[in-house]
């Protein structure tokens, strides 16, 4: 490696050790929010009941299958990735949900 190349890596690393330890306050830092944590097939049945929706209207506001919401409350499948996010969402904000 260059000795260039090398000193800048080392002054990058040590910008990052001191911002890490709270000496450097001139770095922008982004907190991301943790992954919303898995839903019981009970809190699904609750928030789709909640919204006085059979299982294909709730789908169908979920733009998912009917065959997929009956999985999730039967314990055959989990919801994952963004049906897990929009379910975190519509049990925060049931509303977002009957919007149009």
């Amino acid at each position: 490696m260059k000795k260039e190349r090398f000193a800048r890596l080392q002054k990058s690393l040590e910008q990052a050790l001191e911002h890490a330890e709270g000496r450097r306050h001139d770095l922008r830092t982004t907190v991301v929010p943790a992954p919303p944590r898995a839903m019981k097939p009970a809190e699904i049945i609750r928030l789709r009941r909640s919204q006085h929706c059979s299982q294909a209207v709730f789908a169908r506001r979920l733009n998912v299958s009917v065959k997929l919401v009956q999985a999730w409350e039967q314990r055959l499948r989990q919801p994952r990735g963004p049906a897990l996010k929009l379910l975190a969402i519509a049990k925060k904000h049931p509303e977002v949900l009957t919007i149009s």
